[in-house]
């Protein structure tokens, strides 16, 4: 229960985030057109307001809704979800939005996206610079990785070492390079810490890419942290920097291996192998039931070696321009796989999203998570679907174009169609949700 309030916290503090941003950007362009904006509300509202707030002298009502599916800005004088008829069968007015020239509604219907992807560029400069990039080189992780069922049978095997994709080393600093590596032809690893194996992939492994478990995740050796005081672990004798090596002669080289060992072995005392410094020993240690010995782990990051860039307050910008680029490019170049059976069934809904969260609050990987979400929904709002803002651009692009605007009755009928696909989609989505959660 503690882990899915930590990941939903996480995940509606990024929402709200993202939201505002975005909402703020189509409120920042009208204002400056002089454009009236009715209200400002993070999540929507339907049948009643849990919060709402109107400023002396303001046209703008701020408020909070209780559906947190997202937000919206209310303008004046445009077609959008709130449906306003009666405010459109009336004579247009100077401050409303579709009296205003095509450009200027253009550049009010594009400034969500261009805020999200804004968002999205400061938080990777400011991740470079506060915390710079660090990154576990594949070559360093010296137990290699554990690979998803979908993975073993693309060739991979426990233990692996990555080497190289198409011949070429992955630079973990690109953060597409997994995408790098499953649009490969051939991805060389290190097997048995002495073979090296080519591994040919074929041209749709990327839709082996799980949505909630990944493609693979390093191997980590059980080094212990912390001791837990009164448990197993602490009455056998294993310290603080000790390597757990075996459990009940069972070798575990990673923590795979350990949770299984002790599962077996629960509620009985079991010779557990130590790697003490150069020296190793063994001590007996009974597993509770649960099978814990009750010990914190050392993360990966103080386990490997790892390659660290530092970079000043300027330096971090393009490091942040490149990063977000970078990623919306490899984002908008895996959406080609969706239109597969296995691309369908791996669309996810929140739950999908906020299993992408960790279990405990991590302020880098949340920032990392928020920024990745920011592209994410920079892009997707510039779809050409009715009801998004692409939807709107598209008309307006046609009006441009053609000097002819739509009619009031023909966006209406688009605005309705694009929100029951929208709903459509949104419950398909979490349906796949369900469905995962109840096969497992």
């Amino acid at each position: 229960m503690e882990t899915f309030l930590i990941k939903a916290a996480q995940l509606i503090a990024a929402l709200a985030l993202l939201v505002i941003i975005h909402e703020f950007g189509h409120f920042i362009w009208a204002r400056i057109f002089k454009i009236r904006v009715e209200k400002f509300y993070l999540f929507f509202n339907p049948w009643f307001t849990p919060f709402k707030w109107k400023p002396k002298n303001s046209d703008t009502e701020y408020g909070i809704g209780w559906l947190p599916l997202g937000g919206y800005v209310k303008i004046a004088g445009m077609i959008d979800e709130s449906m306003d008829k009666e405010q459109m069968a009336l004579p247009p007015k100077p401050d409303e939005f579709r009296v205003k020239p095509a450009w200027q509604r253009l550049l009010v219907m594009t400034g969500g996206v261009l805020n999200n992807f804004i968002l999205a560029i400061i938080i990777y400069a400011g991740i470079a610079w506060y915390w710079g990039e660090k990154t576990i080189p594949y070559e360093n992780a010296y137990e290699g990785m554990d690979f998803t069922p979908e993975a073993i049978e693309l060739g991979f095997r426990t233990g692996d070492i990555i080497l190289a994709a198409d011949g070429r080393k992955l630079d973990q600093n690109d953060r597409g390079h997994l995408f790098t590596l499953l649009e490969a032809k051939t991805v060389t690893v290190l097997r048995n810490h002495h073979d090296t194996v080519d591994i040919s992939l074929p041209a749709n492994a990327i839709e082996r890419l799980d949505p909630e478990k990944g493609f693979m995740a390093f191997r980590i050796p059980v080094f212990v942290k912390t001791i837990m005081p009164g448990e197993p672990a602490e009455k056998a004798g294993i310290l603080e920097g000790d390597r757990i090596i075996s459990v009940n002669n069972i070798a575990t080289p990673s923590y795979g291996e350990l949770s299984e060992a002790l599962t077996a072995a629960a509620g009985k005392p079991v010779p557990v192998g130590l790697l003490r410094g150069s020296d190793t020993l063994s001590v007996t240690a009974t597993p509770t039931e649960a099978g814990k010995l009750g010990f914190g782990l050392k993360a990966p990051m103080e386990v490997f070696v790892c390659d660290t860039t530092r970079y000043g307050f300027f330096q971090a910008i393009p490091v942040g321009i490149s990063n977000g680029t970078g990623m919306l490019v490899t984002y908008v170049g895996s959406l080609k796989h969706l239109f597969s059976k296995q691309g369908a069934e791996s669309i996810g809904g929140f739950g999908a999203i906020g299993n992408m969260f960790p279990a405990k609050w991590d302020w880098r990987t949340f920032w990392e998570m928020t920024a990745f979400l920011s592209i994410i929904l920079a892009f997707m709002n510039l779809l050409p679907i009715p009801a998004l803002d692409g939807g709107h651009v598209a008309f307006l692009l046609w009006e441009v174009i053609t000097r002819r605007k739509p009619s009031d009755k023909f966006l209406e009928r688009a605005q309705v169609a694009g929100m029951f696909f929208l709903l459509a989609l949104l419950i398909y989505a979490n349906f796949n949700d369900i469905y995962r959660f109840l096969i497992k």
